[in-house]
């Protein structure tokens, strides 16, 4: 299986969406601020469910938020 790496504009957005703050963020997709803080940093990977609900905040699709890559040596 190769290594893959999800990365994400979140910060971004937020900064555009009004900035947002990832508190606000957390609320409106039903998380806690430090799962924000952890995805932003790239330290954890959404679920389908929660990456659905964050792109859904920015009116974008999941591929516009999130996105993917393999990690090849």
């Amino acid at each position: 299986m190769v290594p893959c790496r999800i990365s994400n504009n979140i910060r971004n957005l937020r900064f555009n969406q009004n900035e947002m703050t990832q508190q606000q963020l957390a609320d409106l997709v039903g998380v806690t601020r430090q799962t924000i803080v952890a995805i932003e940093k790239g330290k954890y990977s959404p679920s389908l469910e929660l990456a659905f609900r964050i792109a859904r905040v920015f009116r974008l699709q999941v591929e516009e938020v999130f996105t993917y890559e393999e990690v090849r040596n």
